[in-house]
């Protein structure tokens, strides 16, 4: 079997800052979409009397993209155990670049009728495939860079970078939406996010040249990289379901619902808040610039606290908090700036519970040499068939004057999700498994 050992402590800031830019790039990519979906929606669709038709349209083919992380996750996956972590990382950046010039030079449907959407179906498949393998070879390189008694907190990073992307992304919407009339906002304005994405790609590609491989493959010599260990075969496709089935499962049921909250708390509230008590969104833009940069601190506070205290009372507090404070944090929503920021703030405070540790809790489950696989594929299988729904369930309930059953859903699924919580192991003192 490989053994995965830490890199020197030469070349840690180099893995950490190679995995946190590179992840800012794909996510900036990622959450443009949802925040400009109010914007070029009716640019793809074709104009009914509802005006809400083509946002929900747009919005399924945000869960779309969904849908095709789990491929994403299984062949990231594949290749980060087979071929190494850094050339798994490098063609998921490429990916999230191509889908991002895709949409930021798209027809609109006035113009090439219904190869509009197919345009956008295609751009979205390409960046959920992106969004999947990137999680995968991510959470282990991070992982599997840190120093023994470190994991947590390198851990964190991970949802650094996703947050950092989160900030830019709503830097940049905020900055045309108060520099541009709204005309020229749904007429072009909203392009310039996708096309500062693609060349976001490009300097991700750059960065990521420099990281250093933590896993030994049977074509390298072990006593090379930062990751220097025994030679080891190549594991087959299918090898982490066969030998570690249990494990597979559980990447599922503990990600599946924390990652539903993770969207809706973190990109979807300011419309979810737009369409239910009617935000400005400009104001909503603004609340997610301050409580996004809140997550961010948060999380390696979280990460070296699970590194002293365990992963299981974080990921608890977690579980039992939203389970309680769920449907009073959705109903308090008003329709001022101020609630919008405690609301979402309290909730990331405990979603920083989960975002900081989930690498760490998920890597400690598995061996190198199925590491990525392993988490690959349970993980984006979780959150296309949860995670990525929530926007467009949010967004029917609305229309279906049903909003209330959002809150409840979330609510059963956090309680769900505790009880799972409950039953792992507890294992920050441990070693990765070898």
């Amino acid at each position: 079997m490989s053994v995965i050992t830490a890199a020197p402590p030469v070349s840690r800031a180099r893995q950490l800052a190679a995995a946190t830019v590179g992840n800012i790039v794909e996510w900036f990519d990622w959450y443009v979409y949802s925040m400009l979906a109010l914007y070029f929606s009716a640019q793809f669709f074709p104009k009914m009397g509802d005006p809400i038709v083509p946002l929900l349209s747009a919005m399924a083919i945000f869960a779309v993209g969904f849908f095709m992380r789990p491929l994403g996750g299984f062949l990231g996956g594949i290749v980060a155990d087979r071929f190494g972590r850094k050339k798994a990382l490098t063609a998921t950046v490429m990916l999230m670049g191509i889908g991002s010039l895709l949409v930021a030079l798209a027809p609109t449907y006035d113009q090439v009728g219904v190869l509009s959407p197919m345009i956008l179906v295609l751009a979205r498949l390409l960046q959920g495939l992106s969004t999947g393998g990137e999680f995968a070879a991510s959470s282990t390189f991070l992982v599997e860079s840190a120093p023994d008694g470190r994991r947590g907190f390198f851990s964190s990073f991970l949802y650094i970078g996703a947050t950092l992307g989160n900030l830019v992304a709503i830097g940049s919407v905020a900055l045309l939406v108060a520099g541009l009339p709204d005309e020229a906002m749904r007429e072009w304005g909203w392009r310039v996010p996708f096309a500062i994405g693609t060349l976001g790609a490009a300097a991700g590609l750059f960065i990521r040249r420099f990281a250093e491989e933590t896993l030994v493959t049977g074509d390298e010599d072990p006593g090379s990289g930062p990751g220097a260990a025994q030679r080891a075969p190549k594991p087959s496709v299918f090898e982490f379901m066969r030998t570690h089935p249990k494990e597979c499962v559980l990447v599922f049921a503990i990600n599946a619902a924390p990652t539903l909250f993770f969207y809706v708390f973190t990109s979807y509230l300011p419309t979810y808040a737009h369409i239910t008590v009617g935000f400005d969104m400009k104001n909503g833009l603004l609340v997610g610039l301050i409580s996004l940069s809140y997550f961010a601190i948060l999380q390696p506070v979280m990460g070296i606290l699970s590194d002293r205290i365990g992963r299981k009372p974080l990921l608890l507090t977690f579980g039992l908090g939203f389970t309680l404070l769920t449907l009073p944090l959705l109903n308090s929503l008003q329709n001022s700036f101020l609630s919008l920021l405690l609301v979402q703030m309290a909730a990331l405070t405990l979603l920083a519970c989960y975002t900081s540790i989930t690498s760490a809790v998920m890597c400690e489950l598995f061996p190198a040499r199925i590491r990525a696989a392993g988490i690959g594929l349970p993980y984006a299988l979780g959150v296309a068939l949860v995670g990525g729904t929530g926007p467009y369930v949010a967004t029917w309930l609305a229309d279906a004057q049903m909003i209330d059953v959002f809150g409840w859903y979330l609510t059963i699924l956090a309680a769900i999700t505790t009880a799972v919580f409950l039953r792992l192991k507890e294992s920050y003192k441990t070693g990765l498994p070898q």
